[in-house]
């Protein structure tokens, strides 16, 4: 089960990082057209999207200890959505020995500052900061 989800993780961070980098080649992130940004659906896609993402967080939350590690994946899921939440599952998932059941990689709490949230959440703030310049 570790093998395989490693491997989906690995394809959804693939997957996210070409279908954002396509994207960003081809229009700048704010400028999407008010016809799209203001439409019912988009509106409805977008709630759906970030409630998902503080439901996967509630789970972050609850593994991380560290008030600062939970602010900065916080920041990381919320600014760079599947790409923070893959790299933290395979995080997880690589942690685990490929017999190991997934009991430790759902319960084992981490405790201290994480780096990797804090670079993600620096990454991701980055990314913001230079689609707004």
């Amino acid at each position: 089960m570790i093998l395989a989800l490693r491997a989906l993780f690995l394809v959804v961070l693939a997957s996210m990082l070409t279908v954002t980098s396509w994207a960003s080649l081809r229009c700048p992130l704010f400028a999407v057209p008010r016809d799209v940004y203001a439409h019912p659906w988009f509106i409805a896609t977008m709630a759906d999207t970030y409630w998902g993402f503080l439901t996967f967080y509630v789970w972050v939350f609850y593994k991380q200890t560290s008030g600062i590690a939970r602010g900065a994946w916080l920041v990381a899921i919320l600014l760079l959505g599947n790409i923070a939440m893959s790299v933290y599952c395979l995080a997880e998932l690589f942690r685990a020995a490929p017999g190991d059941g997934l009991a430790p990689v759902l319960t084992t709490r981490r405790n201290g500052p994480d780096p990797l949230g804090l670079v993600l959440a620096g990454l991701g703030v980055a990314v913001i900061a230079l689609a707004l310049a």
